[in-house]
């Protein structure tokens, strides 16, 4: 916010007047009555992300903080504070977008100045933390599956959890409940010894979880930014952690403290995937920005977009074999290509990195999987259908059908022999990539978590 005209007599009696149409049984509340107003004209300028003026009205502590052109408020008087001049007035100067606040909202602003600026946030605002796992009328949209690499575990996820079952009978085995009610990415380390959850409340935080699923214990938990966190992936080393961010951002954490070890700002849309390169030094992330950029870890350098820039990146799978990756489209494409530098492009805007463009799918490809000996790429799509192809030629494999609606997940056990699908309809389903068919669905929501629906009065 900036300075703008000071506030006259004739500018205060008229927010006395809207004033007098507020009810004065009790004081303005900051967090009930204030936060609405910012959340709603305010925090999408000033937050911590973006940070017009200096000034973030996300919080209390934040808009504490004096400006660019110096503190926002003053507790107590109203005629020495910056954010009435910005808000009030018949052609207010903020907010630059979007309707100006309505007399009665700049009387509540000029009320809780004037009653002293009091902070009543409640401790536990702004946490999502469960007091005990949650109950479910159906079962959860499921987001993403993972196999431990030594065959001992799937993890499924869920609301505000990820079920944890035994990979060959298919038992619930632990319920690992954290903070985070949305759960976009699951990926085990090399030697299956943890489980990295990310995903945030959206528009609110994200977060990165790390558990030990031989005791269902959570070891670490990370919050970063504001808000959701997608594609984590382990360093082959199991020392570092990449994902990407709503904030169009490339991260790399320490997966012991989780110090902040690179920051890739490169990209200008949601970032929805990352993978690592052998070398365990460079990392390949994709985005809605319709790039897969090739990054060095060690110091942040963009190295090259690997693709021609054709439409948005909204999956990727990593070949087990090769250093190639797959990349799954908004659009429908698959293709496949070579983790390295594009040099050759020419002016041309040549693809010179594609190993394979195969089948175009029905839909938006939420979800792609490679089998562990890297002869079989499986796609998830709308209509219901998995599609498995043979790398080699392109040409389709199998039919996994059945769903009931869009799938957002798929794994390959690491024997090769399942492919787990899971969607919108919160099954997990079971098929042999071979011929397509089925061999197990499963609800994963344990029966005691299971809420029977209301009756209805009609």
């Amino acid at each position: 916010m900036r300075r703008s005209a000071k506030i006259t007599a004739p500018l205060l009696a008229a927010l006395g007047a809207a004033f007098s149409a507020v009810a004065a049984e009790k004081p303005v509340s900051w967090f009930h009555d204030i936060t609405p107003v910012f959340r709603r004209s305010c925090n999408g300028c000033h937050n911590p992300n973006k940070l017009k003026g200096e000034v973030d009205t996300s919080t209390y502590a934040g808009f504490l903080k004096a400006g660019k052109h110096g503190p926002s408020f003053v507790a107590g008087d109203p005629a020495k504070s910056l954010v009435l001049e910005e808000v009030a007035g018949k052609e207010p100067s903020m907010p630059k977008e979007g309707d100006p606040l309505s007399p009665a909202e700049v009387a509540l602003v000029e009320r809780w100045i004037r009653e002293g600026a009091k902070d009543d946030t409640p401790a536990d605002a702004y946490s999502t933390k469960l007091k005990e796992p949650p109950t479910y009328l159906s079962p959860p949209v499921t987001t993403a599956v993972a196999f431990s690499a030594d065959g001992r575990w799937l993890a499924v996820a869920g609301y505000h959890e990820v079920f944890l079952l035994d990979a060959g009978d298919l038992a619930l085995k632990a319920r690992l409940v954290g903070e985070s009610p949305r759960i976009e990415a699951l990926a085990f380390t090399a030697d299956s010894r943890r489980l990295a959850v990310a995903g945030g409340a959206p528009a609110r935080f994200g977060e990165i979880e790390v558990w030990d699923p031989a005791t269902a214990q959570q070891e670490r938990s990370f919050k970063v930014g504001s808000d959701s966190l997608f594609g984590v992936s382990w360093s082959p080393d199991g020392s570092k952690l990449a994902f990407g961010g709503a904030d169009k951002t490339v991260r790399v954490l320490s997966s012991t403290d989780g110090k902040e070890l690179m920051k890739f700002d490169n990209h200008s849309d949601w970032v929805f995937r990352t993978t690592w390169l052998d070398d365990g030094q460079r990392l390949l992330s994709g985005s809605r920005d319709r790039a897969m950029k090739l990054i060095n870890t060690a110091n942040g350098q963009f190295i090259d977009d690997v693709n021609k820039l054709l439409e948005p990146v909204v999956s990727m799978a990593r070949h087990p074999k090769q250093e190639w990756a797959a990349y799954g489209g908004a659009e429908g494409g698959v293709r496949a290509y070579k983790m390295q530098e594009n040099q050759d492009r020419t002016s041309g805007n040549n693809d010179v990195n594609l190993v394979r463009e195969f089948e175009r799918q029905p839909g938006p490809v939420q979800a792609l999987a490679y089998s562990p000996d890297g002869l079989l790429l499986a796609a998830g799509s709308v209509g219901g259908e998995v599609r498995v192809y043979k790398t080699d030629d392109g040409k389709r494999a199998a039919t996994c059908g059945g769903h009931g609606g869009a799938v957002f997940a798929l794994a390959f056990s690491p024997d090769g022999k399942r492919l787990v699908t899971a969607g919108f309809d919160g099954l997990v389903r079971v098929f042999d990539p071979a011929d397509g068919k089925v061999r197990a669905v499963l609800d994963p929501v344990p029966p005691e978590a299971m809420r029977k629906p209301v009756a209805s009065a009609n």
